[in-house]
C-alpha cells in the first residue's frame, strides 16, 4: 500500500547539512498501523510531508498503490492529497468563523462534493469523535482539544485510503487521546487504509500494530506487536469502539 526505498531529504543550514531524512526504508500494508517515534528535529515530520507529497525527496522513492509520489504533476499530487491521504497537522487549519461542521466537511468540498452531501457525510465522523453537540460551533468557541478532534473529523470525512497523522493527540487528556488512538485504529481496519501514526505518546504508540523509532534520519529500531494483529486484536479495538 504504502512503500518508501531509501528515501533521503537533506537541507542545508548555516553552512551544515541537515539529514532530516537519510536513507529510510519502509511498507505499511493496507490494514495496518505503524507508529513513529523519535525526538523532536529527528526527521519524523519531514518524512510524512514527502508521503504527502508536499516535499519530493533527494533520492529515492515514496510509493502508493503503486504510484510514485514524486512523479506526480501538480494536480495529481492534489488530487491525491485530496482524495486519497487523511492528513492531520499538529496545527489545525480550520477556518475561522465557520462552523465546525462546514470545517469537517471542507476537504470534501474541495473535492467536488455539494454542501449537503458533504455535511451528512461529516456529520458523523464529528459524532465519532465526540462532537455531536458541537457541529455548529466555530473554532473560536471550541476548546484546543475540540479544534483537533474537528481536524481530525475532516480527515476521516473523505475516508482515506492513507491517514498521516502528526501528533494527533498532543491537545487531548489521556482518556480522550486513548479513544482517538482506538479511532484511527478502528478505521484503517474498517477501510482497509494505511496509518502512520507519528506520536510522543509511547501508550498511544502500543495500540499500533508496529512500531518504529527515527533518530537523525534513520530508522534506528522496529518492534512488531505480536499480539496485536489484523484477524485479531485489531477486531477487538473495533468492538471497544463501538
Amino acid at each position: 500500500m504504502l512503500e518508501l526505498e531509501h528515501v533521503v531529504k537533506h537541507y542545508h543550514s548555516g553552512g551544515e547539512v541537515v539529514r532530516a531524512v537519510d536513507g529510510v526504508s519502509v511498507r505499511i500494508e493496507r490494514g495496518e498501523t505503524m507508529a513513529l517515534l523519535g525526538p523532536s528535529g529527528s526527521g519524523k515530520t519531514t518524512l510524512l510531508l514527502l508521503i504527502a507529497g508536499l516535499l519530493r525527496p533527494d533520492l529515492g522513492a515514496v510509493r502508493h498503490r503503486g504510484r510514485l509520489i514524486s512523479a506526480m504533476s501538480k494536480s495529481e499530487a492534489s488530487e491525491y492529497l485530496l482524495r486519497d491521504v487523511g492528513l492531520v497537522f499538529q496545527s489545525f487549519h480550520l477556518m475561522p468563523r465557520v462552523s465546525a461542521l462546514e470545517n469537517a466537511a471542507r476537504k470534501l468540498l474541495l473535492s467536488g462534493v455539494g454542501l449537503r452531501e458533504a455535511k451528512a457525510r461529516a456529520e458523523p465522523w464529528l459524532a465519532r469523535v465526540g462532537l455531536a453537540d458541537r457541529l455548529d460551533y466555530p473554532p473560536e468557541q471550541l476548546s484546543g482539544g475540540e479544534r483537533q478532534r474537528v481536524a481530525i473529523a475532516r480527515a476521516l470525512a473523505c475516508e482515506p485510503r492513507l491517514i498521516l497523522a502528526d501528533e494527533p493527540t498532543g491537545h487531548l487528556d489521556s482518556q480522550r487521546s486513548r479513544e482517538i488512538v482506538h479511532l484511527l485504529n478502528a478505521v484503517a481496519y474498517e477501510q482497509k487504509a494505511s496509518l502512520l501514526l507519528v506520536t510522543h505518546d509511547r501508550d498511544a504508540a502500543e495500540l499500533a500494530d508496529r512500531r518504529c523509532v527515527l533518530r537523525d534520519g534513520k530508522l534506528v529500531d522496529t518492534q512488531e506487536h505480536s499480539s496485536i494483529n489484523a484477524s485479531t486484536g485489531r477486531l477487538d479495538r473495533v468492538r471497544d469502539m463501538a
